[in-house]
């Protein structure tokens, strides 16, 4: 599955960037501040972009490139509580170096099964670490396209992810479970795979 950046697909990257990151820096301030209009918000939200953005993370994929596991999270609506909390840990760069990584990542839907007040909770300053080492829990620094988690699963063997933990991979009926939970589909993208998950990986406590 190859994935291309239109000039739309590119400026809704900047959007759902400067949203997610505005939603805390406005949280932060109270929630006080008055916009007027969409379109003046948006305006907003995109020149904190360019103030919070100068990183790697900024950088937007080419016409006709593969984007890198940032930029596919960003450019889906699916994954924007995934994207909420990459903000707040402030890990955006380390999803978008060369890699190769491979990263689980939970839909919308996955968080939601969360006890209530739980993604609330660890997006707040004082959590940053802990929701950090959840997000690691879900990067493997390795490349494991499906094929590869298939002979994994065969060997027996555990994935290590970046959190320092395993997680088990289990072929069952021919389909790949990681960490007790299924892989709906994988997207091969220019810094490794990502495959798409309908749970949050939360790191087990040795």
């Amino acid at each position: 599955m190859r994935l291309t950046l239109t000039k739309n697909k590119k400026m809704k990257i900047i959007k759902l960037s400067a949203i997610v990151i505005a939603a805390f820096l406005f949280s932060s301030c109270g929630g006080n501040e008055k916009v007027e209009s969409q379109e003046a918000k948006n305006e907003v939200l995109v020149k904190e972009v360019e103030k919070a953005h100068k990183g790697q993370a900024s950088v937007l994929a080419a016409e006709g490139e593969d984007m890198n596991t940032l930029q596919l999270a960003l450019s889906m609506d699916d994954f924007s509580t995934l994207c909420a909390a990459v903000v707040a840990a402030g890990v955006e760069d380390a999803l978008v170096n060369a890699g190769p990584l491979t990263t689980f990542a939970p839909l919308n839907s996955a968080f939601d099964k969360l006890p209530e007040g739980t993604v609330a909770n660890l997006v707040q300053p004082e959590n940053k670490e802990t929701l950090g080492m959840i997000l690691k829990n879900h990067v493997a620094p390795a490349n494991y396209p499906l094929k590869q988690l298939k002979k994994e699963a065969k060997k027996g063997r555990k994935l290590y992810m970046a959190s320092g933990k395993y997680l088990v991979v289990k072929n069952i009926d021919g389909e790949i479970f990681v960490g007790g939970t299924k892989v709906l589909q994988s997207v091969k993208v220019s810094n490794g795979w990502v495959h798409v998950i309908d749970d949050v990986l939360v790191p087990v406590e040795d």
